[in-house]
């Protein structure tokens, strides 16, 4: 039998992950960056063999893989795992894959999800399954409104033709630290409006619409609302939006599994009151069947059945340990205090998104490369 070496797509990794195919990771990434980041998965089993100690030969590695799993070969950018991948076909192993682009196309990649109707159409969340970012498109009678998007416009552009639908609102709930945002160029593609709260505008170098609290941007024949509710605490400007008057898109104020970190801006303690009260008091007086959609999430395990990452506004404050917080000093301590590693390259990123760097391609690449940290807990 002639061995073949294969080659998934990350679609095609994160399509087994949702249907809880097992594999095994053989990830060939330096030990430091495999620890802080990686393909993760129900009954993925993982082993870290960095690939400069492959180069002499894979015969001492091939006792420690399975021979009965598709076995899935992954580093930062592809080469060095298709080079591991050829080795152990040659080996002897029959079922053996690498990742097309690595861990770069990893974290690149973005899978929509359909979360529910709203009036003459539907709400969409795409996930960012590589990094844990969320963006979100509404689609309303032939015209959509793209919220929180990522730098890969033709991926939203594409979805709209798909769609039938032109984008006329694009919006930033706040501005962003963990990725660059696709905001200004998806607009300009477009010829849409690009919304940004004004709070956390003071330094960008370029022209937007303001978005403040109490604002209503309207699409399709319907005109269903997308409601602007500030909602401060990560950044002073964070905005939520309640759509349709069904789903509250939080941004990063509030996840699945945690809350926003106030942090990445440098002025936790006084950031912090502002995340407590949008919390404990603006968000309470929400309807308690909202369906809440975050900007970000930490853990595989907050997406549900149906592939999506929401709750029940409801839900959340029975479950989330940051809604559970009832002393006001032991919650400020919580989330000033002991905090997760911010996001790589974020002051970086705050500078891109204010406009006031411009980096190419494989610069912004690096710039994101890892897990968006915007959690207190993640």
């Amino acid at each position: 039998m002639e061995l073949t070496l294969c080659a998934w797509t990350p679609a095609e990794v994160y399509q087994r992950i949702e249907r809880r195919e097992p594999f095994f990771l053989l990830d060939v990434r330096n030990e430091d960056a495999f620890a802080k980041w990686r393909i993760e998965g129900e009954g993925i089993e993982a082993l870290n063999v960095p690939y400069f100690d492959l180069l002499d030969g894979v015969e001492e590695l091939v006792p420690q893989l399975p021979k009965d799993r598709d076995i899935l070969v992954v580093c930062a950018k592809e080469g060095s795992s298709k080079f591991v991948a050829e080795e152990l076909v040659k080996a002897g192993l029959n079922r053996v894959a690498y990742l097309q682009g690595g861990m770069r196309a990893w974290s690149e990649y973005l899978h929509p999800v359909k979360v529910g109707d709203v009036a003459g159409g539907a709400l969409y969340q795409f996930l960012r399954v590589g990094k844990g970012c969320l963006s979100y498109a509404v689609v309303s009678n032939g015209e959509m409104a793209v919220i929180d998007p990522a730098r890969f416009t033709d991926v939203y552009l594409n979805f709209a033709r798909e769609q039938g639908a032109k984008v006329r609102a694009v919006i930033d709930t706040h501005l962003h630290a963990d990725h660059i945002s696709g905001g200004r160029a998806l607009a300009e593609a477009a010829g849409a409006t690009y919304y940004l709260p004004p709070d956390d505008a003071t330094e960008v170098t370029f022209a937007y619409e303001p978005l403040r609290d109490g604002d209503e941007i309207r699409i399709g024949e319907s005109r269903i609302a997308i409601r602007a509710l500030h909602s401060p605490g990560h950044t002073p400007g964070s905005t939520s939006l309640v759509v349709d008057g069904r789903y509250l898109l939080s941004g990063d104020i509030l996840f699945v599994g945690s809350i926003g970190r106030p942090d990445l801006a440098g002025r936790a303690k006084e950031f912090a009151p502002d995340l407590r009260r949008t919390l404990y008091e603006t968000y309470r007086k929400l309807p308690d069947d909202l369906l809440v959609l975050p900007a970000h999430y930490a853990w595989s395990s907050e997406v549900n059945e149906a592939g999506c990452v929401c709750a029940r506004l409801a839900e959340l404050y029975a479950k989330n340990p940051g809604l559970r917080i009832e002393d006001e000093d032991a919650f400020l301590a919580t989330v000033t205090e002991n905090l997760p590693p911010q996001p790589n390259a974020y002051q970086q990123i705050r500078m891109t998104n204010m406009g006031k760097l411009a980096p190419n391609a494989d610069e912004a690449s690096e710039m994101e490369i890892g897990p968006n940290r915007c959690a207190v807990h993640g």
